[in-house]
C-alpha cells in the first residue's frame, strides 16, 4: 500500500520538483549605463560623420523623452518631498538643531568648492588659449538676477510654479504647507498620511523611469556628440579639464577628508555605498530625478530615516557643489578672459558670496544657466558669455551633478555622526546595490526584527 498522501497522489497536484520560473537576468546598472555611453557615442559620431537625419532625430527623441520623463516628475516630488520632510522632522529629537547642522555643513562645503575652483581657474587662464572671441557669444533667452531670485520665491498662484517648472516656488510653497501640518498637530495627521502615501507612490513611479537611465543615456550622448562633435572640445579643452579637476578634487578629495576627519567614517564605506546614486545623477543630470536613490543609499549609510527625509530632498534643492560653486567661478573666469574683463580681488569675492549665497537658483534640475547668468551679472560681464558656454554644457553638467549627489550624501553623514545619531554598524557593512531591483527592497524591517525608534539598517545587496 503506498504511504503517500492523497494530495501527492492525487493528479491535479503540482510536483514538487517542478522547476520555478527563473526571472531573466539583467547585467549590473553601471554595466548597462556604461554600454549606453559607448553605444551612444557611436550612434552621435554615426549620425554626424554621415549625416544621418532619421538618426540624429531617433537619438533627439529619445534623450528628450527621458528628460521630458524626469522633469514630469520633478514639481510634485519636490512639493512633497519637502512637504513631508518637514513634518518628519517632528520625529527627530533636537530637529531645529540638526536643520541648523545640515544648512551649516551645505555652507561649509559650498565655500570650500568654489575656493577650489577660483584656485584652479586662477592657475590655469581656461579661456586665454581658446580660439573663441567675443562674437561668438549669444545673451540668453532666459537670466538670473537677485532681484528676480528674491521676488521671484513667491508664486502668483499655486499652478503655473508646477506648469513652468520654478522649483524654488514649488520649495516655497511646500514649506509653508510643512510648516503649517505642524502647527495643526493631530488635525493634519490624514494630510500628512495622504502626502506621505502620494510620495510613495511618487517615488515608485520615478524608479521605473530611473530604470530607462541606460536607453536615455545613448540618446542625451549620443545628440551631444551629434550636434557638437569632438572639434568642439579643442576649443574648450582647458575650461572642461578644469571643470572636471575641479569636481574630482571636491568628490574624491573634500568629501573623503571631511568623512575621515569630522565624522571619524571610513571614506571608502561611504562610495562603496553612494555609487548607485553617484553613477545615476552622472548620466540623468538630475539631482531631483536622482532624489530616490541618493535619500536610498544615505539610508543604508546608517542616518535615520526621519533625518534624512528632511536633508536629502533639502539638498536636492540647495545643495550643489558642482553646478553652484566650482562651475560658476571657473565659467565667470572664463567668460572675463574671452571678452578681455580683468576680474579683482573684490570680483572673487562676489563669486564666493554668489556661490555659497545663490546655489538655491539651480533648483536640482539638469544645466547650471541660472546660476551661470547670476553670477556674471553680479560681477557686469557680459551675459553673451553663457552663449560661450552652452555648447559643452551637456558634458560638463554629468560630473557637475555627480558631484552635487555626492554632496548631498556625504553633509547628512557628517551632521547625523556629529550629533550622535549615525548607526555606526550600518554604515561599515553598507554594500552597493542593484537599481534594477532595488524599488523591490522597500518595505519596512519587521517589527520583531528591528527596535523601533532604532536607526535603519543596510540590507544585503541585491543580486
Amino acid at each position: 500500500m503506498s504511504s503517500s498522501s492523497p494530495a501527492e497522489s492525487s493528479p491535479s497536484a503540482p510536483s514538487a520538483a517542478a522547476p520555478r520560473p527563473r526571472r531573466i537576468s539583467l547585467p549590473p546598472f553601471w554595466a548597462q549605463i556604461l554600454a549606453g555611453l559607448v553605444l551612444g557615442v557611436v550612434l552621435g559620431w554615426v549620425a554626424r560623420e554621415w549625416s544621418v537625419d532619421w538618426l540624429s532625430r531617433t537619438l533627439d527623441e529619445v534623450g528628450g523623452i527621458f528628460v521630458q520623463l524626469l522633469r514630469l516628475a520633478v514639481g510634485p516630488l519636490v512639493f512633497l518631498a519637502i512637504a513631508v520632510s518637514i513634518t518628519n522632522l517632528r520625529k527627530v529629537s533636537n530637529a531645529a538643531r540638526l536643520a541648523a547642522q545640515t544648512l551649516l555643513w551645505f555652507l561649509i562645503t559650498s565655500l570650500i568648492a568654489v575656493a577650489i575652483g577660483l584656485t584652479i581657474g586662477l592657475l590655469t587662464n581656461p579661456g586665454s588659449g581658446s580660439n573663441l572671441s567675443a562674437a561668438d557669444g549669444v545673451a540668453p533667452e532666459s537670466k538670473g538676477s537677485w532681484l528676480d531670485f528674491l521676488t521671484g520665491i513667491v508664486p502668483t498662484d499655486v499652478i503655473t510654479p508646477f506648469t513652468e517648472l520654478n522649483v524654488l516656488q514649488i520649495v516655497f510653497m511646500a514649506a509653508a504647507v510643512g510648516v503649517a501640518a505642524l502647527k495643526l498637530g493631530e488635525r493634519a495627521a490624514p494630510l500628512i498620511t495622504f502626502a506621505e502615501t502620494s510620495l510613495a507612490l511618487l517615488q515608485k513611479v520615478l524608479w521605473w523611469i530611473i530604470r530607462l537611465a541606460p536607453i536615455g543615456t545613448v540618446g542625451l550622448i549620443g545628440r551631444a556628440i551629434d550636434q557638437y562633435g569632438w572639434d568642439l572640445l579643442g576649443d574648450y579643452a582647458t575650461f572642461t579639464i578644469d571643470v572636471y579637476v575641479g569636481s574630482l578634487l571636491v568628490l574624491f578629495g573634500v568629501y573623503p577628508l571631511l568623512l575621515w576627519s569630522v565624522a571619524k567614517v571610513n571614506p571608502l564605506r561611504f562610495f562603496r555605498g553612494a555609487w548607485p546614486a553617484i553613477q545615476l545623477a552622472f548620466v540623468s543630470r538630475s539631482s531631483v530625478g536622482t532624489l530616490p536613490v541618493t535619500q536610498k543609499v544615505t539610508e543604508r549609510l546608517g542616518v535615520p530615516k526621519e533625518y534624512t527625509s528632511f536633508a536629502v530632498p533639502f539638498g536636492a534643492t540647495t545643495k550643489m557643489d558642482g553646478c553652484a560653486a566650482i562651475y560658476p567661478a571657473l565659467a565667470a573666469i572664463f567668460v572675463a578672459e574671452i571678452f578681455g574683463v580683468s576680474l579683482g580681488a573684490q570680483d572673487y569675492v562676489l563669486i564666493a558670496f554668489v556661490s555659497v549665497i545663490g546655489s538655491a537658483a539651480t533648483a536640482g534640475l539638469t544645466g547650471a544657466t541660472v546660476m551661470t547668468t547670476l553670477t556674471l551679472s553680479t560681477l557686469g560681464l557680459p551675459l553673451e558669455g553663457v552663449g560661450l558656454l552652452l555648447a559643452i554644457d551637456p558634458i560638463l553638467d554629468m560630473i557637475r551633478t555627480a558631484t552635487n549627489v555626492a554632496g548631498q550624501a556625504t553633509v547628512p553623514v557628517i551632521v547625523a555622526a556629529r550629533e550622535g545619531i549615525l548607526d555606526r554598524d550600518a554604515y561599515d557593512s553598507a554594500t552597493s546595490f542593484e537599481i534594477n531591483d532595488a524599488d523591490r527592497d522597500e518595505e519596512p524591517a519587521p517589527a520583531d526584527d528591528q527596535p523601533s525608534g532604532a536607526p535603519p539598517r543596510a540590507r544585503e545587496a541585491t543580486v
